[in-house]
């Protein structure tokens, strides 16, 4: 069992969020994106082959040409603070951690861990016991779910759960895809954008790629992005000609989730589209995958295709309408929870650390 001295039985219960989002290499550096890959790559629940022949592709392969290429990639949108999506994240958090606390009578603290590499998911429920998280909403930051990504941060919560001694009441957000609250918000951000540069021609949502045999095995993640961008669609009043659902970041020779980003994108132009408008409502922080592949790698497709304007709508981040939905979403999953129904009773607290002490609790 793991060390759990900062534990105590006389502390007060509270709420605890175990906030998740993928991760980030800890530098832009060849060899801290080689560990980011590894461990990323490595997740059968990523890659679906026998380990064994995808242990010689990884390391015979892979991680000795993939990770230089994409540290040139990270270093294109690395900022003084860090990697965007950790430096979102933790904005995302402590805005989350505000929010919470003006709308729950009872204590609430967020955590922040990233499924690969820091902050640890082992690492983030370590912050919540400290804490005295006794009930604990682990919200994935997908709003889409399928098994590479929701599923992957379920089998690393329970793993690291299998070590404690006195486990969490536990709930978990599978997904958000066609949450009002969410839907909107994604609707807002494109208003505010149309007003701010002008309406295009087009709209793209840039949803992350899965491989298509995935989908085919059952995983639902295709259904939901369709539902999502649907969902949007209406919210924006668009007909069927004005928007177009595409799928990113494809990696290996198999067939993944199609109409493929870069190709649609190529295609809108040859057909004398000039001016689109790219969202990516699967992410809800910028990354390497928006900022680069998406801002930067797919304008030079349509504007060498023939485009003369792009435009890439940022991810909702730390957006108020944003942390007010994913507030709702844990209020929601955290129902009938002392915390989120009864005011703190500080008389009782106290009763129960005198009880504690007592029976021979470490004050």
């Amino acid at each position: 069992m793991n060390n759990e001295t900062d534990f105590r039985h006389d502390q007060p219960d509270s709420l605890g969020v175990l906030l998740v989002n993928l991760g980030t290499p800890d530098s832009p550096t060849t060899g801290d994106v080689r560990r980011y890959l590894k461990e990323f790559l490595w997740d059968p629940r990523v890659v679906e082959l026998a380990r064994p022949i995808w242990w010689l592709v990884l390391n015979g392969i892979i991680l000795n040409t993939r990770p230089r290429r994409s540290a040139q990639a990270y270093r294109k949108v690395w900022t003084e603070q860090g990697s965007p999506l950790l430096v979102i994240s933790q904005q995302q958090r402590d805005a989350l951690q505000h929010a919470l606390q003006a709308a729950l009578p009872g204590p609430v603290h967020v955590a922040l861990a990233m499924r690969y590499r820091n902050p640890s998911i082992a690492a983030g429920l370590a912050e919540l016991r400290a804490a005295g998280a006794r009930r604990v909403v682990v919200l994935p930051l997908y709003p889409q779910y399928s098994a590479t990504t929701t599923a992957s941060i379920f089998d690393a919560v329970t793993d690291e759960l299998r070590t404690w001694r006195w486990l969490p009441e536990l709930r978990f957000v599978n997904h958000y895809h066609d949450d009002p609250a969410y839907i909107q918000a994604l609707a807002d951000s494109v208003r505010r954008h149309w007003q701010r540069n002008g309406r295009a021609d087009k709209l793209v949502m840039s949803f992350h790629g899965i491989p298509q045999e995935y989908f085919a095995k059952g995983d639902p993640y295709y259904c939901e992005c369709q539902k999502t961008g649907r969902l949007l669609a209406e919210a924006l009043e668009l007909d069927d000609q004005q928007w177009h659902l595409t799928f990113q970041s494809r990696l290996g020779p198999k067939q993944w989730l199609q109409p493929y980003t870069d190709r649609t994108l190529a295609e809108l132009a040859a057909a004398g589209t000039r001016h689109v408008a790219v969202i990516c409502p699967g992410f809800s922080a910028d990354c390497l995958e928006t900022l680069e592949e998406i801002a930067l790698e797919n304008r030079e497709v349509f504007l060498h295709a023939g485009g003369e304007r792009y435009d890439y709508i940022p991810c909702l981040n730390d957006q108020p309408d944003h942390i007010a939905a994913l507030s709702r979403l844990v209020q929601q999953h955290a129902q009938g929870w002392p915390e989120t129904t009864l005011p703190t009773d500080s008389e009782a607290d106290a009763d129960r650390q005198h009880r504690a002490r007592h029976l021979g609790a470490d004050a």
